[in-house]
C-alpha cells in the first residue's frame, strides 16, 4: 500500500507556517506499515487541488489532505471535493449538533458561517472532530481512499488517532512495525555514530534497523525489528549497553519529555527546585511548569536578565560582576547558591550566556553559556559552547540545564 500527503495552504508555501502535519503523518503512517511515497504542498485554489487529487489517485492507494476546511470563503476544499466526486454539500444534522455544542459550551455565539461547518459532501463518510468544528471526510474511489482533514495540527492528529488509524488497520490488515526508541541529550549524531561503531554494526548484522533522529539539543535512536515483539529482549539488550556507556546523555524512552523526567525524579526524591535565569529568560522554569503536577516540586524563579537584577534579586556580588563578567563560572555559581537560599529549594539551577547574534568577544564568543547548580552538598558550574543561532542557543541551554539537574539528582 502506498500513501500520499497533500498539504493545502498559501501560508505553507510562503513559509509563514511550518508544515508539521506532513512530518507527523509521514512518521505515524510508516509506523503502521504504510509508506508515504510523496508529499506535495499546494495553493488553496480549485485547479491546484483538483490536479493534486488526480495525480494522487494515479499513483497512490491512500491520499490524505490537510487544510482548507475553515469557515471562511477562501477555504474551498469541501466545494472542490464535491466537484471531483460529482456530489453536493448538505447539512449533516449530527455534525450540526456537535458544532452548536462546541460554541454553547464555550459561551460563544455561533454565526451563520459556522453553521456551514456542518455542510459536508453527501457521499463522504464523516470523521468526527471532537476538538474543533471542521469534520474530517473519508471518500472511496476506484479502490483507493481519500481522507480530508482540518489543517489545525491537534485537530488533525485527534481525528487520525481516533478515527483513521483504526479503520486503516482493519481495512488493510497492516501490521504496526515494532520499534523502540531511546532519547539522548547533549551528544551529537556524528560523535555518537563514531563512538558506537561496533554497537551499530552488530545491530545491522542481526537484521535490525537503526535510525538517528536528531533535533535541536536532542537525539532519538530508534531500533526497528521486522520480526515484531519477539525481538524485544534483543533491542533492550542493545539499549542496556548504550546506557552503561552514556548515562549522562540518556534520559528516557519513546515519548518521554525531559522536564517530565526531571519532575518524576524530584517527586521520587522528595526534592524541590527553583531557577535563577538570565539568557534563557525563564525558559527553564517554563519547561518545568509545563508538566502537570509541577507544583509538587517547583517553587519559583528569579529572572535576572540584567546585572542590576542579578545583584538586587540574586545577591550576586557587584565587584565580581565587574571582575568576571555575567557569563562566567563565578557568577552562575553565586546565582545558583543564592537562589537556592532565597527560593528555599533543595536544588537551584542558574543560566547565563551570550545567546547572540550580538554581544560576543574573542574570549567569550556567541554561544558561550554557563549553567550553575546548587544543592545542600555542593555548588558547581558547567560551560557549554553552542552555535551562533539565538533561538537554538536558548533552547539548547534549557535542555542542557534540565539534563544537568537530572544527572545531579541521580549522582551521575
Amino acid at each position: 500500500m502506498k500513501a500520499e500527503i497533500i498539504s493545502i495552504g498559501d501560508e505553507l508555501l510562503i513559509g509563514q507556517t511550518i508544515n508539521t502535519n506532513a512530518s507527523w503523518l509521514g512518521q505515524e503512517l510508516s509506523l503502521i506499515g504504510i509508506p508515504v511515497k510523496r508529499c506535495v504542498t499546494i495553493s488553496d485554489d480549485e485547479t491546484s487541488i483538483l490536479n493534486a487529487i488526480e495525480a494522487g489517485f494515479n499513483s497512490s492507494d491512500l491520499i490524505i489532505i490537510t487544510g482548507g476546511l475553515g469557515p471562511t470563503k477562501d477555504d474551498i476544499t469541501k466545494h472542490t471535493l464535491c466537484k471531483f466526486f460529482n456530489t453536493t454539500l448538505e447539512i449533516n444534522t449530527e455534525v450540526l449538533k456537535r458544532v452548536e455544542y462546541f460554541f454553547s459550551s464555550r459561551g460563544r455565539e455561533m454565526l451563520d458561517v459556522n453553521i456551514q461547518q456542518a455542510a459536508l459532501p453527501k457521499n463522504c463518510q464523516v470523521l468526527d472532530n471532537i476538538q474543533g468544528t471542521a469534520s474530517g471526510m473519508w471518500f472511496e474511489h476506484n479502490g483507493s481512499i481519500l481522507i480530508s482533514l482540518p489543517g489545525v495540527p491537534y485537530e488533525m492528529k485527534g481525528i487520525m488517532s481516533s478515527e483513521v488509524f483504526p479503520r486503516l488497520r482493519e481495512l488493510f490488515k497492516v501490521d504496526s512495525i515494532f520499534h523502540k526508541t531511546i532519547l539522548l541529550q547533549g551528544i551529537g549524531e556524528s560523535y555518537l555514530a563514531d563512538q558506537m561503531k561496533d554497537w551499530e554494526r552488530r545491530i545491522h548484522d542481526q537484521g535490525l534497523g537503526l535510525a538517528y533522529l536528531p533535533s535541536v539539543g536532542m537525539l532519538k535512536l530508534r531500533i526497528t525489528s521486522p520480526n515484531g515483539e519477539s525481538d524485544n529482549d534483543l533491542i533492550e539488550g542493545y539499549f542496556s549497553e548504550l546506557i552503561k556507556v552514556l548515562p549522562k546523555h540518556i534520559y528516557g524512552r519513546n515519548e518521554d519529555v525531559l522536564s517530565e523526567v526531571v519532575g518524576k525524579i524530584l517527586i521520587a526524591k522528595n526534592k524541590t527546585i527553583g531557577t535563577v535565569e538570565s539568557c534563557t529568560g525563564g525558559g527553564v522554569a517554563k519547561s518545568l511548569v509545563s508538566i502537570s503536577g509541577s507544583s509538587n516540586y517547583f517553587q519559583g524563579s528569579l529572572l535576572t536578565y540584567s546585572n542590576k537584577l542579578k545583584h538586587k534579586l540574586a545577591n550576586v556580588n557587584e565587584d565580581d560582576l565587574l571582575k568576571f563578567g555575567a557569563v562566567s563560572e563565578e557568577i552562575v555559581c553565586q546565582m545558583a547558591k543564592n537562589g537556592r537560599e532565597i527560593l528555599d529549594v533543595d536544588i537551584c539551577v542558574s543560566t547565563s550566556g551570550i545567546a547572540g547574534p550580538d554581544g560576543g568577544s574573542l574570549e567569550k564568543p556567541v554561544g558561550t553559556v554557563w549553567v550553575g547548580v546548587a544543592t545542600s552538598e555542593r555548588v558547581f558550574a558547567v560551560k557549554f559552547q553552542f552555535g551562533d543561532n539565538r533561538e537554538r542557543n536558548i533552547l539548547m541551554t534549557i535542555l542542557s540545564s534540565l539534563n544537568l539537574v537530572r544527572c545531579t539528582l541521580l549522582n551521575i
